[in-house]
């Protein structure tokens, strides 16, 4: 039997020290890390293929990590765990619009950094691994979701969506018309205990409503049932 390779990890800091201790603390528990100080040497180490996650910080020398995750977003999917020492919600709102899947402020814990970056590897090895038989297309207005692509299409073209802006709509595409509430949410979209970083499941809706209502300000597919959570209306706002 087949031993699976250990994931592999990319840190991108420009921190000397920080780098070191994730180098050895990731490795030390199964998986294989390398290293950059900024977005040049990411870009080289990325020539030799994409890893299975990316710690990058926001505040990096020359381009900046937002910057990056932008660039990162237009070749790949790949989970995105952005590090930042302002820790300001304004940053976190940013890094997630942008694209990144989850945000940690600095300073941190290792052991809090390495459960976050293993929640982002099993939602990923979860996807890969779901059978054939529950996978398919699902059509609300003019969009089709394509769960075995993980795409999202308008009228045969595809949308750019986040691995976690596909998540929390293939959650809601698969309870039409029930409320959800926050907490449900989280935990399906999450692999592991909640954390404070949770409660930011409004944005990831107010960024996901972005991307397909018409009116973000009066949404007809995500609305807002008040006090309880979101209800998923796949017809819109047909009759």
């Amino acid at each position: 039997m087949n031993t699976p390779s250990p994931s592999r990890i990319l840190v991108v800091d420009d921190d000397p020290d920080l780098r070191e201790l994730l180098t050895s603390y990731l490795g030390a528990n199964g998986l294989t890390v390398s290293s950059a100080g900024d977005g040049v040497a990411m870009w080289v180490q990325l020539a030799h293929g994409m890893p299975d996650a990316i710690v990058l910080d926001l505040m990096l020398p020359g381009e900046d990590g937002l910057s990056l995750t932008r660039a990162l977003r237009a070749k790949s999917q790949v989970p995105i765990l952005m590090l930042s020492a302002r820790g300001e919600e304004l940053d976190r709102v940013i890094g997630l619009e942008v694209g990144a899947d989850d945000y940690l402020s600095k300073p941190f814990g290792p052991r809090e950094l390495l459960a976050r970056l293993r929640a982002l590897l099993r939602r990923g090895h979860a996807r890969a691994a779901e059978p054939a038989a529950s996978e398919g297309l699902a059509n609300f207005g003019p969009y089709v979701l394509d769960t075995l692509s993980h795409r999202l299409l308008r009228d045969g073209q595809e949308l750019a969506l986040t691995s976690a802006d596909y998540e929390l709509l293939a959650a809601l595409v698969a309870h039409p018309n029930r409320v959800l509430s926050r907490d449900a949410l989280v935990d399906m979209l999450r692999g592991y205990e909640r954390d404070p970083f949770d409660r930011s499941i409004d944005n990831r809706v107010t960024r996901l409503r972005r991307k397909i209502e018409a009116d973000p300000a009066a949404p007809a597919f995500i609305r807002t049932v008040r006090g309880e959570g979101y209800l998923f209306n796949p017809r819109g706002n047909q009759p």
